[in-house]
Formats: structure tokens, C-alpha cells, sequence
């Protein structure tokens, strides 16, 4: 396995929106890394990681959407999505590569 943790740029016209109905966002089944695309043929675990919210209430906020994916070349990769971007530069970044682990040839 390879620690990434980079930002990958999901394709938007292949948004799977049917997990909205369930709070998660939109999946991409098609995304770009390293000027290279990917195809999601398979997402099979999802989790969600939450803190404390903010604004010092007990209740439970949903940082990250973790989903581990099986693309068209074999590869199993761990993808995450956040919730609110780190920064307001950075609010397009996300949808992150956090690890992978490549098809042997």
C-alpha cells in the first residue's frame, strides 16, 4: 500500500447522485490524478468520520466520507471526500487520494 494523500479531481458528468438519499455526496465514477482517469467499477466499504461540532454543543459532526473503491485497472484505493474545504483557497480540493494499492502485472 502507498500513502498518497493527494487531491484527485472527480469528472462532475458522472456523479453517482443516488447516495445523497442516504447522506453521503455525490460519487464519482470517474476521476482524474496525475493527469491520469480513473474508473470506479466497485465501492465496497464506506465510512463517515465525525467530531464534535464546532460550535461547542455535544452533538456529532460529519467531517470526511471515506469510501475504499476498486478502479478498471484493478487498483483498491482509499478516497475521501471533505465535508468543508481546509481553507478558502483550497475549496476546490475536495476529493483527496489518501491511499492505494496497485494491480500486480
Amino acid at each position: 500500500m502507498r500513502f498518497i494523500s493527494e487531491p484527485i479531481e472527480p469528472v462532475v458528468a458522472t456523479m453517482d447522485t443516488s447516495r445523497i438519499a442516504i447522506g453521503e455526496p455525490a460519487m464519482p465514477t470517474l476521476f482524474k490524478w496525475r493527469g491520469r482517469e480513473y474508473v470506479v467499477v466497485e465501492v465496497f466499504e464506506t465510512r463517515r468520520q465525525t467530531s464534535h461540532c464546532r460550535c461547542g454543543s455535544d452533538e456529532q459532526y460529519v467531517r470526511r466520507h471515506w469510501f475504499k473503491v476498486r478502479t478498471a485497472d484493478g487498483s483498491v484505493m482509499q478516497i475521501y471526500f471533505d465535508r468543508q474545504a481546509a481553507s478558502a483557497r483550497e475549496k476546490k480540493k475536495r476529493w483527496w487520494l489518501y491511499s492505494i494499492i496497485e494491480q500486480s502485472a
